[in-house]
């Protein structure tokens, strides 16, 4: 919503569960963005993802499993066009687990809260998406407790 406020000529949408979609459309309303942005039902479990040239994983990945967070970024992978873009946002361990006490602790929070969610580094982000088929990705510190991680989809086949 931030990105659609700041460049009013993008649309985009939100891929969710049914029964957000009145607080999604509630919350477009209220900043008066319903030219711009739409609702896409779905469950990312069993649905694929919309097609986009852009796609963004905010604060999803920790909440699963290693097999779970690759079929999800297998997933994005298929629903981008050659030289879209995948975006993921989390808070992130350092990868010498040493210094990034908050993202340590929002992983052992995941343990507590999830049967199988775990916070990662962006190396292990940056390798995971290696595997499923993105060539290129880079981490973006944010501040200090949140990094976000970029990923192209251009493929080797294409």
């Amino acid at each position: 919503m931030q990105v659609a406020l700041r460049h009013p000529h993008l649309t985009g949408g939100e891929f969710d569960l049914p029964p957000t979609r009145a607080a999604f459309e509630d919350h477009v309303a209220s900043v008066g963005l319903t030219d711009g942005l739409r609702f896409h039902p779905g469950d990312f479990f069993v649905d694929p993802l919309p097609s986009a040239d852009v796609l963004v994983m905010g604060h999803i990945l920790h909440d699963w499993s290693l097999e779970e967070k690759l079929m999800l970024l297998r997933k994005a992978h298929q629903a981008l066009p050659d030289g879209g873009a995948l975006i993921v946002y989390d808070s992130i361990i350092d990868d010498d687990r040493r210094t990034n006490a908050f993202g340590l602790l929002i992983s052992i929070n995941m343990l507590i809260e999830t049967q199988d969610g775990f916070d990662y580094s962006g190396a292990d982000c940056q390798s995971w998406m290696a595997e499923v088929g993105f060539r290129d990705s880079y981490v973006e510190r944010l501040s200090v407790r949140t990094q976000w991680w970029s990923a192209s989809n251009e493929r080797e086949d294409c």
